[in-house]
This record gives C-alpha cells, sequence and structure tokens, in this order.
C-alpha cells in the first residue's frame, strides 16, 4: 500500500473513532447517566488478524 494512502486511511479511521466517540460520551453525560463526577473512560483498539491490543485510560471530571 503506499505510504500516503496507508497514512490517509488511518486518519480517516481515527477520525470515525474520535467524532462517534464523544458523541456516545456527551451523551451519558447529558441524560445524566454517570454515577459520580467522574467519568472514568477505557479505549480498547484490537485487530481482528494482527497482534494489536493498545488501550488508553483517562478520567473526564465532570463537576
Amino acid at each position: 500500500m503506499d505510504e500516503d494512502q496507508f497514512n490517509m486511511a488511518v486518519r480517516q479511521f481515527l477520525k470515525v473513532v474520535g467524532v462517534t466517540s464523544q458523541r456516545e460520551i456527551e451523551r451519558v453525560v447529558r441524560e445524566h447517566k454517570v454515577d459520580g463526577d467522574e467519568l472514568k473512560l477505557t479505549m480498547t483498539l484490537t485487530a481482528e488478524n494482527a497482534p494489536l491490543r493498545h488501550v488508553v485510560e483517562e478520567t473526564i471530571k465532570l463537576s
């Protein structure tokens, strides 16, 4: 695969993940479905056909 095409495909994937994830986070906060004043998030990236497992954890204070 061409390096530029690969980079564009990865960026497009990350854009979709970022936009849809932000919408879901905002939805649960807006609908008051969070217990407490922090939202503890975990994002796990895996691939079906490669040895990929990347975990990112973050806590967002809501007050």
